[in-house]
């Protein structure tokens, strides 16, 4: 395929591709003219300790055409804002509060911002108990009405519903998860450590690392209830630690990153009934490479073909295409990004821009993606950001719009 048809393919899908990204936990918002944006506002979540310079959430610029990202400096002062998601309108993003008390009430937060995607401010509305300590990730559901989370040090996910000003009410729904695994010193009790929406809006998937397992709960936005599937789970190799979870573009394969296992689990999914099946485990490190590192982040391309996981101790991306009848992997070649301990990633909307993050050295990196093969190759220099841990975006409108 040549660059010019590459392109042309990228531009007719852009709009379906926001639209499956905004369903599916927040990582993009679509745009509001329905164009596609020359620009994008970008949101880095961070660590906020004193080892750290960092105050919060960061913004920058991203040229949709170049590559180009600009910094615009600190965005909002938080407490320990680690993992974001956006609203599907683009007007508010939530930031989890990865504490173990917030504003003296046991447990992490989520606090809750107005977005101005004219100038990309944000302004603080309010915060919410999650009521569990450590939350470490969020969704927002594909109709706005709830922020989902996963609570890692209290192994617990809980749901808040939303107002229509985006402010968030207290937690609706709070479930404890019990149990623990084979490793005694990650897995002596459960560690959620992610909560992701299915594309019909149907069931949330947990990702438990202490459990080594995926939990299936069926979702009712209406009320913001999550109620167990049956099955209420699906098992993962013990050992594992299940971290994070990325669909493919169809819906109809799950892709589960084991951070302690440094692997990557193939689900088949049953969106009628909520069930996952794994039909493969395939390595995300060099088979030369004998050091130690631990998974981070998953994620999926728009178009489908092409899987990315991020290795923390070897430092590279791992990359993987699809074959598209089964949606199994196969395992291409690594992406070192330039810095240390990259943890989430994000690829834009049309896929041709992967955004890498380097929490312990303080960068962002952006890379290419060959269309083809799903290389990467980096585009210009890396970018400071103090400590960033994740990574979002929203369409920047049009001149005028």
């Amino acid at each position: 395929m040549t660059v010019a048809r590459w392109l042309m393919v990228a531009r007719r899908a852009v709009l379906a591709s926001m639209a499956v990204l905004a369903s599916v936990g927040g990582t993009v918002a679509t745009a509001a003219d329905g164009a596609e944006p020359k620009s994008y506002w970008v949101y880095a979540g961070s660590y906020t300790n004193s080892k750290t310079p960092s105050e919060g959430i960061y913004k920058f610029e991203l040229d949709a055409a170049t590559g180009k990202l600009t910094p615009h400096g600190p965005a909002a002062k938080l407490a320990n804002p680690s993992f974001l998601a956006v609203h599907p309108n683009g007007k508010f993003l939530y930031a989890v509060n990865e504490v173990e008390t917030l504003n003296g009430e046991k447990g992490g937060g989520v606090t809750a911002l107005a977005l101005d995607p004219e100038t990309g401010a944000l302004r603080v509305l309010n915060h919410q108990s999650t009521k569990g300590g450590a939350p470490c990730h969020l969704t927002v559901d594909a109709k706005g009405r709830n922020v989902l989370a996963a609570n890692y040090g209290g192994g617990s996910v809980a749901c808040l519903p939303i107002a229509e000003d985006g402010t968030l009410k207290p937690a609706s729904t709070f479930i404890q998860h019990e149990g623990k695994s084979v490793d005694r010193s990650r897995q002596e009790a459960p560690h959620a450590h992610s909560i992701n929406l299915d594309r019909a809006n149907r069931f949330a998937l947990a990702a438990d690392l202490g459990l080594d397992k995926v939990l299936v709960y069926k979702f009712d936005g209406d009320h913001g209830k999550l109620t167990p599937n049956d099955p209420p789970f699906a098992k993962i190799k013990p050992g594992t630690g299940p971290r994070h979870l990325a669909w493919h573009p169809s819906g109809g394969f799950a892709y589960v990153i084991g951070e302690m296992g440094n692997t990557v689990t193939v689900l088949k999914y049953d969106a009628a009934k909520g069930v996952l099946d794994a039909i493969q485990t395939i390595g995300t490190l060099p088979a030369d490479f004998h050091g130690k590192s631990w998974t981070s982040e998953i994620v999926a391309h728009p178009t489908g073909n092409f899987v990315y996981g991020s290795n923390r101790g070897h430092d590279s991306i791992a990359i993987f295409t699809v074959e598209a009848s089964t949606g199994k992997l196969k395992a291409t070649g690594h992406q070192l990004t330039g810095g240390k301990t990259p943890r989430n990633f994000v690829v834009d909307p049309t896929g041709r821009w992967l955004l890498a993050e380097n929490q312990d050295s303080n960068t962002i990196v952006v890379f290419s993606i060959d269309p083809q093969t799903g290389a990467l190759a980096q585009v210009g220099e890396p970018v400071a950001s103090p400590m960033p841990v994740c990574i979002r975006m929203i369409p920047k409108p049009a001149a005028g719009k």
